[in-house]
C-alpha cells in the first residue's frame, strides 16, 4: 500500500492535487518534519500551494503541525509531521507479527489462550477509555465520543439512526487481516463496546464476513 491508494487506484491516474499530496506524504516520510517552505524547496511549489495541501491532509489526520528547533537550537520552527493514520499509509507487515505471535500463543498454551490475550487487551481499553465515557453522560454523547476514539485508531467510525434505533457503523477494519483468521477478534470487539458503553449491543454486519462495514445495533 503507497500513500496514493489513500486518494486514487494509481498515481498515474490521479488528479494532479492528488498527485501532489502523495509525493508531499513520501517526502515527510523520508526526510522527517518539515517546514512549509521546506516542503515548497523540493516539490518546486509554491509556499501557498504547499501550504493548501498541508492542510487538506490536516483535516484528514494524515499530518500534524507542532514546534521544534533545529538541531535543538536556534529559533523554533513550525514543522510538519505524519501522524500514525499517515505512517499506516506506507506498507507495515504488522498484521503479520500479530498473526505470528498469536499462532505461537495458540500453540504453546492453547485454543482459548487467544481469547484470554484479548480479553486482557479489552480491560486495558475499558480502564483507559472508561474516563472519556463516564456513565453519567447521556448514551447518544458517549457513542459520539467512542466513535470518535474509534476513527482515531482507523476503524472510520460513525453514529447512524433509522429514526427509532442508533447504530455504530464501523466504515473501515484496521484489523481485517487478524480478524479473517482470528474471529476471537471480533467477539472481543463487541464485549469492549458493551462494557465500555454500559448497554446492549447486537451485531448485525461484519467486514471480516464480506460484508462492507461493521455495524452494531444499540440496544
Amino acid at each position: 500500500m503507497s500513500p496514493s491508494s489513500l486518494t486514487a487506484p494509481s498515481p498515474s491516474l490521479a488528479p494532479a492535487p492528488e498527485r501532489t499530496k502523495n509525493k508531499l506524504l513520501e517526502l515527510i516520510k523520508r526526510c522527517g518534519p518539515l517546514t512549509a517552505q521546506d516542503i515548497a524547496c523540493k516539490l518546486e511549489i509554491s509556499i501557498p500551494a504547499a501550504r493548501r495541501h498541508l492542510l487538506d491532509l490536516q483535516e484528514h489526520a494524515l499530518i500534524e503541525s507542532r514546534t521544534e528547533r533545529p538541531s535543538g537550537r536556534g529559533r523554533p520552527q513550525h514543522v510538519f509531521a505524519l501522524t500514525e493514520r499517515g505512517e499506516a499509509a506506507f506498507p507495515k507487515t504488522y498484521a503479520n507479527l500479530c498473526l505470528d505471535v498469536l499462532k505461537q500463543v495458540q500453540t504453546m498454551f492453547g485454543d482459548d489462550a487467544v481469547l484470554r490475550v484479548l480479553e486482557a487487551r479489552n480491560m486495558e481499553h475499558v480502564r483507559q477509555w472508561r474516563e472519556q465515557l463516564p456513565a453519567d453522560l447521556p448514551l447518544p454523547e458517549r457513542l459520539e465520543r467512542l466513535s470518535s476514539l474509534l476513527t482515531r485508531l482507523g476503524f472510520d467510525a460513525v453514529i447512524e439512526s433509522d429514526g427509532e434505533t442508533l447504530f455504530l457503523v464501523q466504515r473501515n477494519c484496521p484489523n481485517l487481516t487478524v480478524a479473517r483468521q482470528h474471529r476471537e477478534l471480533c467477539a472481543a470487539e463487541l464485549r469492549l463496546y458493551r462494557d465500555v458503553l454500559g448497554t446492549e449491543l447486537r451485531r448485525e454486519l461484519t467486514i471480516a464476513c464480506g460484508q462492507g462495514t461493521c455495524r452494531y445495533r444499540i440496544g
